[in-house]
């Protein structure tokens, strides 16, 4: 029996799964098989914890569980203490692009950042927030026992105000050297010295309550200023996130997140087959061509607490006019070797390729279905066993079902038969679905019809 699911989660679930769309909260109620999938991207996240990197792609057709995993593999980052960032691709948002595609994808990302504490993304300023928050907790709990009495006089005469309390010159020293500590390990990297003056500002604007000031690093951090002159302007930064810079950014961005106490950053992109579909083969090729750079840096150690997952079907990845496999340099660091096979597969490969759900992970998931769907709709679950076999016999019974239906499909087709049932109670699974005439279709004619000379022709 499927665990009480809250009723707002039990209504997001149904109706996103309905409309063929992956929810972002409540994976966890529906998530079956994947086990080994998950287990190596889990291991990956482990090792970005201890400083490393990783780079996968997920590939499987549309509707196969390519977005799922990579919602519940964000779900479950958040959780451990990651920050993670995700997009998904589209004709606007790209790796490079002559119209500024790169940073459109760069200011989505951004826009997305979530962790344990804000799960739908907008987490920046809190992140911000925090991190100072929790310098200045860092530096009270240090001081000299005299400054602390000193600090508390201040907050009782004060009336509990603690911006008058902080205003303590021993105590903002400390705090800034805190902060200055933190901005001063990211200056070594690219860009680090112009993020690192930003995280300052950012003390200060906090320091002084500058609202103006804090909205203006936001807009710096999000990539939101369309000129440096502007940014000179209002930050004294010469520098803005452009094309070219939004990468390194996002590697600056992980070291600082591990300074301010997280655990590593999640780069999560799904719809790659947008690159795929751009006409211009110079313009894929430089889309490709960031691709190699970003897997070059994970590989050779450049980028550390940072790992990408990218999610795109098999013909975006392999075929060899248009694909990532297009792209030569690619193609030979990502092709398999010569063992792996559709059942044995390499799982610590980069790329990690979604068969089907087995029948039996189905069923599981079907079950579950309607135990939520009861649940959200404060009925008793009238399908018994017999009736959810009946139904998945049914859908793998259509034409074709072996190798092009997918768990979309099959989930969209149960919701819809349980929405039927449930409004239809005088109906049964039997009369919704027919008598399973696609019996036939799987098999086509029986064997024992078939003569001996024609056995070997195909159609």
């Amino acid at each position: 029996m499927t665990k009480q699911v809250p009723t707002r989660i039990a209504n997001i679930l149904i109706n996103a799964l309905k409309g063929g769309v992956v929810p972002r909260a409540g994976l966890e109620y529906i998530t079956v098989g994947r086990t080994q999938e998950i287990a190596a991207i889990l291991h990956d996240i482990e090792m970005i914890e201890e400083g490393g990197a990783s780079f996968r792609f997920i590939v499987g057709k549309y509707g196969s569980g390519k977005s799922f995993l990579l919602q519940t593999i964000r779900n479950y980052a958040t959780a451990k203490g990651f920050a993670v960032v995700d997009a998904d691709l589209s004709p606007e948002r790209r790796f490079a692009g002559t119209k500024g595609q790169g940073l459109a994808t760069y200011k989505e990302l951004i826009k997305n950042l979530s962790t344990k504490s804000k799960p739908d993304g907008g987490a920046l300023p809190l992140i911000l927030e925090k991190w100072i928050s929790g310098i200045q907790m860092s530096v009270r709990t240090r001081l000299p026992a005299e400054e602390i009495e000193n600090v508390r006089s201040r907050e009782k005469s004060a009336a509990g105000d603690m911006a008058e309390a902080d205003s303590s010159a021993e105590f903002d020293r400390e705090v800034e050297r805190q902060i200055y500590a933190v901005a001063g390990s990211l200056e070594g990297m690219v860009n680090g010295f112009e993020f690192a003056k930003a995280v300052v500002l950012y003390w200060k604007a906090y320091r002084e309550d500058d609202a103006a000031l804090k909205s203006n690093v936001l807009r710096w951090f999000r990539g939101e200023y369309p000129t440096r002159k502007e940014a000179k302007a209002d930050l004294g930064i010469n520098f803005i996130v452009t094309d070219e810079t939004w990468y390194d950014f996002l590697k600056i961005f992980a070291a600082f997140l591990v300074g301010a106490g997280y655990k590593g950053m999640l780069v999560i992109i799904d719809e790659l087959v947008n690159i795929f579909k751009i006409p211009n083969s110079i313009t894929r090729a430089n889309n490709y061509e960031k691709i190699l750079t970003m897997y070059n840096d994970v590989l050779q150690g450049k980028a550390r607490h940072i790992g990408f997952l990218m999610g795109g079907t098999p013909q975006c990845i392999e075929d060899k006019y248009k694909g990532v496999f297009s792209y030569e340099a690619l193609r030979s660091r990502l092709a398999e070797g010569h063992f792996a096979t559709a059942d044995v597969k390499d799982l610590s490969a980069p790329i990690i390729r979604l068969q089907m759900l087995t029948q039996e992970e189905m069923y599981i998931l079907v079950e579950k279905l309607q135990n939520i769907h009861a649940q959200l709709y404060n009925y008793t679950p009238a399908l018994a066993q017999e009736d959810l076999v009946y139904f998945l016999t049914v859908e793998y019974n259509r034409v074709g079902a072996e190798t092009h239906i997918t768990p979309r499909e099959i989930i969209r087709d149960f919701i819809e038969l349980i929405n039927i049932l449930h409004q239809n109670p005088q109906k049964t699974v039997s009369q919704i679905l027919g008598d399973n005439s696609f019996e036939m279709a799987k098999g086509g004619i029986p064997d024992e019809e078939i003569q001996d000379e024609f056995r070997e022709f195909e159609i």
